[in-house]
Formats: structure tokens, C-alpha cells, sequence
């Protein structure tokens, strides 16, 4: 089995459960923070919008710099909900095609996360999916249903049904 074809399911499931997620955002609260040092909720759910855009990187380039100044790597809050879920559904959908049309040859060759040049971390870009965009992704979508549960919005089913919709 081609290596895209194990991570395909994974990623369509995951990122469907991301966009229920985000779709529960309230643009009222995206200034709200839990924590002087946390991210807003606008950020948090901006940069939860914006991570399929590091899939994209991640497959049509060895490497990728953070210090490249690319705008799409961003974190600013989003201009509003319905802009956010816009702006995710198109990057799932460039990120997918790029990944489905990746051999095995190309998921495992070496891909590098650079700052100014300086190489952060190095490995095949099969565990780079998987690691600096999949768990990512959902290590900061865990955040975000904490961020909402603190404002009392309802949360939807990640794994299984929530305590709000039992």
C-alpha cells in the first residue's frame, strides 16, 4: 500500500473534525484569552485554520523556513468566522491534492524546518506530515475545545460523542 493511501483517511477524518470544530468559533470572543500568555482565540483558531497550509509547504518543498516571511504562514486572528472556514477549506483541499499525488519515493525523502537557515529539525517527509502537521493540528485543536468549553460553547464529537451531545 502506497504511503498516501495509509495517511488519506487519517487526514480527511481529521480535518473534518477540525472545520466542526472552528465552525463553533464565536467571532464575539476572538479577543478572549484563558491565560495572559495564551494565544487569543481568534489566534488559536486562525493558526487552526492556517495548518494545512504546512502540509502544502511540506510536500512541495525539501525544506521550509519560518523566517521566510511567507504570509500565509501567519497567525493572525481571522476577520471573521465565516473568512476563517473560507480560507481552511480552501487550504484542505490544495493540501489533499498535493498529498494524494506524492509517491513513496517523495514521503520519504528528507524534509528540513529552518529558522534564518538554521536547521531546527530534519526527517523524512512521510514523519514530517504526521508530526509537524497532523498532531500539530490536532494538539492545538484539543486547545481550542478548551478555550470553547471555557466559554460554554457546545462541543462537537471528535472520537466519539461529548458531553454535550449525550
Amino acid at each position: 500500500m502506497p504511503i498516501v493511501d495509509a495517511l488519506l483517511p487519517e487526514y480527511d477524518h481529521e480535518l473534518a473534525t477540525t472545520r466542526r470544530l472552528l465552525e463553533r468559533v464565536p467571532e464575539t470572543e476572538f479577543g478572549w484569552k484563558p491565560h495572559e500568555k495564551s494565544m487569543t482565540l481568534g489566534q488559536l483558531a486562525g493558526h487552526i485554520a492556517n495548518l494545512p497550509f504546512w502540509l502544502s509547504a511540506t510536500m512541495n518543498a525539501p525544506f521550509y523556513d519560518v523566517t521566510a516571511g511567507d504570509k500565509e504562514a501567519r497567525l493572525d486572528p481571522p476577520e471573521s468566522r465565516e473568512v476563517m472556514l473560507k480560507e481552511f477549506d480552501e487550504k484542505v483541499s490544495k493540501a489533499r491534492a498535493s498529498l494524494v499525488k506524492a509517491t513513496d519515493a517523495e514521503m520519504m525523502a528528507p524534509w528540513a524546518l529552518k529558522s534564518g537557515g538554521h536547521e531546527i529539525f530534519s526527517m523524512p517527509r512521510a514523519a514530517a506530515v504526521r508530526s509537524f502537521v497532523m498532531n500539530h493540528l490536532i494538539h492545538h485543536r484539543g486547545q481550542l475545545s478548551v478555550y470553547l468549553r471555557l466559554q460554554n460553547v457546545p462541543l462537537p464529537s471528535m472520537y466519539g460523542p461529548t458531553a454535550d451531545e449525550q
